[in-house]
């Protein structure tokens, strides 16, 4: 069987449920740890009617790679987990990807010079501090990330949206998003404690958590970096932009041989064709269920094939 179901953290208070799609072969091969965007989710990052997770998963593995993916620990304890005022992305995220990193080096069916690290969307942006803070990972493929801090891209989606509503609805709008906008403009002179207390968005994301990923910005990360990176991004992406995010890794990275670009016409944030194109549609836009494009997932996966191990860089 080529799905077998594995447990990320079997020794801590929060296990995770997941999936190993192994290749059968002779050999050791390569293997992706798969990273969530923001939010909860599944396995699969079921969003709508779509799985770009068990997507990816499928088409790597009949290319030869192994694929790890697992439910991120918001969606299984996100109940206890929203109270918790010090939640930060460590907790959220990096931890549980640096103990996968770790299960399938202790896995002899995978190469452990070949494990690399695939993050969305957020998981885009925290891949090189999940790279640096102990994953170790022989490269990173970035898919729909940004440079940018995450209030930064919040701020501009939430613009987006006003820009796109009727004068009354944008009268309204107006007035709630300079509230969150001056929330979230203080948040840096806030210290850990005072940002702790601070609510910034709804009822449960404080400052704190804005406030330590910003702190640990992922381009001091890409600086320090020597990694082989593969960036991607769909033109028709309404998360992020093509001007501010794409064009600002380039400017960042660009200089450097081993590391690839591609935009891709057409496809959305899921990499998946473009339905609505705008913002305000995003739900419906998810609803139509679809998969990842073809050629990201070749693309991808001829990336890994070609990198040669760690021992390289």
């Amino acid at each position: 069987m080529a799905d077998e179901k594995i447990i990320i953290g079997a020794e801590t208070e929060h296990q995770l449920n997941g999936i190993l799609s192994i290749p059968q072969t002779v050999g050791s091969v390569p293997a992706v740890v798969l990273v969530h965007g923001s939010g909860p989710s599944d396995m699969d990052e079921k969003i709508g009617s779509n799985a770009p997770f068990k997507d990816l998963a499928d088409g790597l593995f009949e290319k030869g790679i192994a694929v790890l993916r697992y439910d991120k620990r918001t969606f299984v304890y996100g109940k206890e987990m929203k109270n918790d005022l010090e939640l930060s992305v460590k907790e959220e995220s990096i931890e549980d990807t640096i103990l996968a990193a770790d299960f399938l080096r202790d896995d002899s069916r995978i190469d452990s010079d070949k494990i690399f690290i695939l993050g969305h969307s957020l998981g885009g942006m925290l891949a090189p501090r999940i790279d640096a803070e102990g994953g170790n990972f022989a490269g990173m493929v970035i898919m729909g990330g940004s440079p940018r801090k995450f209030e930064d891209i919040l701020m501009d989606q939430n613009n987006e949206v006003l820009n796109s509503l009727n004068p009354f609805l944008k009268w309204i709008a107006k007035k709630q998003i300079a509230a969150i906008s001056s929330k979230l403009k203080n948040i840096y002179e806030l210290n850990d404690e005072e940002a702790k207390s601070t609510r910034v968005l709804g009822k449960h994301v404080r400052a704190y958590y804005l406030k330590e990923m910003g702190e640990h910005s992922s381009v001091n990360y890409l600086r320090e970096s020597n990694k082989p990176i593969f960036i991607l991004q769909g033109e028709k992406d309404f998360h992020v932009t093509v001007e501010k995010d794409f064009e600002g890794y380039k400017k960042l990275l660009g200089e450097r041989s081993n590391v690839k670009f591609k935009l891709y016409p057409n496809l959305n944030h899921l990499f998946m064709p473009s339905v609505y194109g705008e913002i305000r549609k995003a739900k419906k836009e998810y609803k139509v269920a679809q998969h990842v494009d073809r050629q990201v997932i070749c693309d991808i996966a001829e990336w890994v094939l070609q990198q040669g191990g760690t021992s390289k860089f």
